[in-house]
């Protein structure tokens, strides 16, 4: 009996964690599901896209709400772009100047504002040479702690002093 009871238990255990793990995969828990639905360079190429858009809807007249809207999209689609720290701290200097586009549309200065969502598109455009580390980067990056777990020499890091 009472090892019936424990099969019993461990196949209702084993049950639910299946069918948990797959309504995991459907509903998304937690930050780390909120993005990364893309890579980050076509998290960039969204971005500028919507960038363009937002001058464009700034050299058609639109309203000031249309325009804010734009960008509040442009800066919910940078958060696509997630590669290594050097990226994610320009990424933010550029999100800067969405924000501060954003600002100068609600203010009414949309000349400001064409000038800074411009900075920003060149800022985002800059983040795509920031994305891939040359293989040389990638050896110089590596301590001496690394080498040695490895068990490898580097003699681009340097000599152990």
């Amino acid at each position: 009996m009472k090892l019936l009871k424990n099969a019993v238990v461990a196949t209702t255990l084993v049950l639910s964690l299946g069918a948990f793990s797959t309504t995991a995969n459907a509903i998304c828990l937690g930050m780390a599901c909120m993005y990364n639905k893309m890579t980050p360079v076509e998290g960039i190429d969204a971005t500028l896209g919507q960038c363009a858009v937002a001058l464009k809807s700034i050299g058609d007249n639109a309203d000031k709400e249309v325009i804010v809207t734009n960008i509040k999209e442009a800066l919910s689609l940078s958060k696509e772009i997630n590669a290594n720290d050097k990226v994610d701290r320009n990424r933010n200097r550029a999100n800067g100047d969405l924000k501060k586009a954003r600002e100068s549309v609600q203010n009414g200065d949309l000349a400001l504002a064409t000038e800074q969502l411009k900075d920003a598109q060149k800022r985002f455009s800059e983040l795509k040479g920031m994305i891939d580390l040359t293989l040389d980067d990638r050896e110089s990056q590596q301590t001496h702690m690394l080498n040695r777990i490895m068990n490898t020499s580097d003699e681009k890091a340097g000599s152990r002093k």
